[in-house]
C-alpha cells in the first residue's frame, strides 16, 4: 500500500495535470498574467541553460531622434498611411508613453500616430532601421505609405506584441533622401495601457552597413521547402514569398517555424571587383545553422552540432570567403541559404548584409563581437 505521503505527492501531481492546461491557456500574453505551471516547471528547469537571445538593438545607433511630439488620432482608418494626408487636426502626443497618461486614459482599441522627419539627414551608402520601441499591443507600420513592419495580430485573432521591441529595416527605395518622409503607425490596444509606449524610438544605422560594398539588406526570397536545387542559381524562385533581411522570421508570419528554410537573393554587382583583391561574405548572426552557397558553389558552413540549450551557433558573425572568380562581374549573382533553426526565433536576424573587401573584414567582425 502506499504511504500518506506518496498519496499525497500523487494528488498534488493529477491536480497539476487538470490546472497546467487552465492556467496556460488563460494566458493571452500580456504583462499581467502568470506563466502556467508546467512553464514554471521548465523555465526552472532550463535555467542558465536556455538560448539566450541577442539584442540586435545594440548593432545600431541612432541617427535622427523621433523621441518627441508625434500626430495622433483615435480610429482605424488606413488611408491615415498615406504621406499626403492632412494631420494637422490631430493631437499631439507624447512618444515613448502610455496614451493613458497623456489624455486618453481607460481607452482600448484602434488609434494612428504620425511624425515626419528629413531624410537629408541620412546617408545613402548605409542600412537604415526604424527603431519605434516596445508598443501595447499590435502595430503596423508604414514608411511613405508602404509597409515595413508588423508585429503581434489585430482582432479577431489578436495576439499581443507588447513585449517585442519593433525594428525595420527600410531600404534606400523607401526613403526621400531629398527631403520629408512619413512614418505613421497604426497601433491597437487590448486593454489596460496602450500605445508606443517605451524604448529609443528613432532612424538608426546598422553598425559596419557603410563598410559594405554591396549592401545586401532588404527583401529576400523564402520558402519553408528544403530541396538540394534550391542552391542552384537557375532556380526559378518566383512564387516563393518574399522576406525581410536582416530580421527573425518568427516576426514575418512563421511564428511557429522550427526546422529548415531557405533564403534566395539574386542581384548585380555595385562595384567592379579586383582580381587582385579579396572579398567576403558577410551574413551577420543566423539563428542557427546555416550552409550558404553563391552561384551554386558552397562556400561557408556554420553548425557546432550541439542541441537546443546547448548550441552557440546563433552568435555567431557568419563572414565566408569568396573564391576567386566566382562573382559575375557582369550579370546576375544569386545567393542560397539554408537555415537551420533547432527552437526559439529563427532565420537571418542581424547585420551587415553584403560583400565587403578583406580590407575592411577584420575592423567590421572586431566592432560586431
Amino acid at each position: 500500500m502506499m504511504s500518506n505521503s506518496t498519496k499525497i505527492a500523487w494528488c498534488i501531481f493529477l491536480i497539476a495535470l487538470v490546472w497546467a492546461p487552465y492556467t496556460s491557456a488563460q494566458s493571452d500574453g500580456k504583462r499581467e498574467k502568470e506563466p502556467g505551471f508546467w512553464e514554471l516547471i521548465f523555465n526552472n528547469f532550463f535555467d542558465g541553460h536556455e538560448k539566450v537571445v541577442p539584442n540586435n538593438f545594440k548593432d545600431h545607433y541612432r541617427v535622427i531622434d523621433l523621441e518627441r511630439q508625434w500626430k495622433f488620432q483615435i480610429g482605424t482608418n488606413d488611408r491615415w498611411a498615406n504621406p499626403q494626408h492632412d494631420d494637422k487636426s490631430w493631437v499631439d502626443i507624447k512618444v515613448p508613453g502610455d496614451w493613458e497618461n497623456d489624455g486618453f486614459h481607460g481607452y482600448d482599441g484602434f488609434a494612428w500616430y504620425r511624425v515626419h522627419f528629413d531624410g537629408r539627414m541620412l546617408k545613402r551608402n548605409e542600412a537604415h532601421y526604424l527603431v519605434l520601441g516596445f508598443i501595447d499591443d499590435v502595430d503596423e507600420t508604414f514608411l511613405n505609405g508602404t509597409l515595413v513592419g508588423k508585429t503581434g495580430d489585430f482582432p479577431p485573432r489578436f495576439r499581443t506584441g507588447y513585449d517585442s521591441n519593433r525594428e525595420y529595416f527600410i531600404g534606400n527605395e523607401l526613403i526621400n533622401f531629398n527631403g520629408d518622409n512619413v512614418i505613421a503607425v497604426k497601433v491597437y490596444d487590448e486593454y489596460k495601457n496602450g500605445g508606443i509606449a517605451k524604448g529609443e524610438p528613432g532612424i538608426y544605422v546598422s553598425g559596419g552597413s557603410e563598410q559594405l560594398l554591396q549592401n545586401l539588406y532588404g527583401p529576400w526570397k523564402f520558402t519553408k521547402s528544403n530541396k538540394r536545387v534550391f542552391s542552384e542559381p537557375d532556380l526559378d524562385d518566383d512564387n516563393w514569398d518574399v522576406i525581410l533581411v536582416p530580421s527573425y522570421w518568427d516576426n514575418q508570419g512563421y511564428r511557429s517555424l522550427d526546422g529548415v528554410a531557405w533564403y534566395r537573393k539574386t542581384f548585380e554587382l555595385d562595384f567592379s571587383p579586383k582580381d587582385s583583391e579579396n572579398y567576403y561574405l558577410t551574413l551577420g548572426r543566423i539563428d542557427d545553422f546555416d550552409v550558404t552557397y553563391l552561384n551554386g558553389l558552397k562556400i561557408g558552413e556554420t553548425d557546432d552540432g550541439r542541441d537546443f540549450g546547448q548550441s552557440g551557433s546563433y552568435q555567431t558573425v557568419r563572414v565566408y570567403p569568396i573564391p576567386k572568380g566566382l562573382l559575375n562581374k557582369k550579370g546576375k549573382n544569386t545567393i542560397a541559404i539554408k537555415v537551420i533553426d533547432i527552437g526559439l526565433e529563427g532565420g537571418i536576424y542581424s547585420g551587415p548584409i553584403g560583400i565587403v573587401s578583406e580590407e575592411e573584414v577584420t575592423r567590421m567582425i572586431r566592432n560586431k563581437r
